[in-house]
């Protein structure tokens, strides 16, 4: 049985936590890349590999911990993985080589997994509709505070004690985490073990992927989001090595990314009641598209200096703190009784979109060529899966007059 409904707030709370897991791994982590290079005597290529296999891990395993979440129950799925993070987070303190390093940070990603997927499947059992936006916004306020902060600790962690301390830091946070589920956080779903039978996960994705509401939504999520991720592959090079910032200022710099996303909440909060669902993520894709075009013309046209990168970032930050709350909700209500595999799918799409783009990155080598390139893809395809997902509606709307229509005669 369920315990007890948290409240909006401790729901808000510990869904933060869960969720700023995977990008605090993520940000605290970059200052220390280029400075990974020379500690290990390898390759940028090799240094990118150890992010690209973060998403990797963190993609794929969203795909096992959303199903396992709805058989064993959120509370449970989230200590398990959590307990894999910090296995993942000693062993990439303790890396002798490059491809000890790489492996911790595998394991790091599929622990990280459960909290994307488990603090949406966690809302979507409590609450629905404008309640279930507002959580989700709040959830991405408190959730900026920590990756903005990420960088400016690691690049200080860094100067002060080496790279070691960083994946330390995240030792401290995988504990904490544990400590918070265990006293803290109360079932919400109804655990049924038969959903962990692999006949019963194949049913789960089925339905989805028949969906063209959710694929679409997933989408957005994916090209939103998943630049997001994927820059973050790119953006140390560009900012430490071709703009010459220090790892410490780099991690200040980075605080104006995450600043305009928590000003984009802000905002949202503020107005979300006065101009609905639809037209919150209009704005935010318009913002979007608009800094996608000055991210492809910057890097194509100007020398690349601090605000030619960030400020185009900041604009896609912005809008995308209008995007994620009513895309979220309304991916996730037609599936109540898979929650839990249907916020693991929509995370794999958005995870695995980053993944696919830092591939990409990679292969193109140049991190400013790639930067140009691949982030404004990413966004203008989040503006197209929008399109696809009010076609989708508009067909479902369609659909449904019709039978009621028929049952009427």
């Amino acid at each position: 049985m369920t315990g007890l409904r948290m409240s909006g707030r401790r729901t808000t709370m510990i869904g933060a936590l869960l969720t700023a897991i995977g990008p605090i791994s993520m940000a605290v982590y970059t200052p220390a890349m280029p400075e990974l290079v020379h500690a290990f005597a390898t390759t940028e290529s090799a240094v990118k590999m150890t992010l690209s296999v973060y998403f990797g891990g963190f993609a794929l395993a969203q795909l096992v911990a959303g199903p396992m979440s709805d058989a064993f129950g959120r509370r449970k799925a989230a200590l398990g993985f959590l307990l894999i993070y910090l296995a993942g987070s000693l062993i990439a303190v303790l890396a002798p080589s490059i491809e000890w390093l790489i492996a911790g940070r595998l394991v790091q990603g599929i622990g990280a997994s459960v909290g994307v997927t488990v603090s949406r499947a966690m809302v979507r059992d409590a609450f629905v509709g404008a309640e279930a936006s507002r959580i989700v916004n709040a959830i991405g306020i408190v959730l900026a505070i920590g990756p903005a902060a990420a960088p400016t600790i690691g690049g200080l962690s860094l100067a002060a004690f080496g790279w070691q301390s960083i994946f330390c830091l995240m030792v401290g946070f995988g504990v904490s985490s544990c400590i918070v589920v265990v006293l803290f956080m109360r079932e919400t779903a109804i655990p049924d073990r038969t959903r962990a039978r692999p006949g019963r996960f194949a049913k789960a994705y089925l339905e989805l992927a028949a969906e063209p509401r959710f694929l679409a939504a997933s989408l957005v999520l994916g090209g939103s989001v998943g630049a997001l991720y994927a820059q973050s592959t790119m953006l140390p090079f560009i900012l430490i090595r071709q703009v010459g910032l220090s790892p410490l200022q780099f991690g200040l710099g980075m605080l104006m990314q995450t600043g305009f996303y928590f000003l984009g909440s802000v905002a949202l909060r503020l107005v979300a009641t006065s101009i609905g669902g639809h037209r919150a993520v209009s704005i935010g894709l318009c913002l979007m598209a608009a800094g996608a075009t000055m991210i492809a013309m910057s890097a194509q046209f100007i020398e690349p200096h601090f605000l030619s990168i960030m400020l185009p970032v900041s604009f896609c930050s912005f809008g995308l703190a209008f995007v994620i709350p009513h895309i979220t909700t309304v991916g996730l209500f037609p599936f109540p009784h898979i929650a839990g595999a249907a916020s693991a799918l929509m995370g794999f799409i958005q995870m695995g979109a980053g993944f696919v783009a830092g591939l990409c990155a990679a292969k193109i080598g140049e991190p400013l060529a790639a930067f140009g390139v691949i982030i404004p893809a990413m966004e203008f395809t989040a503006v197209l899966g929008y399109l696809l997902f009010l076609r989708a509606s508009r067909q479902a709307d369609m659909r449904a007059a019709r039978i009621a229509l028929q049952a009427g005669e």
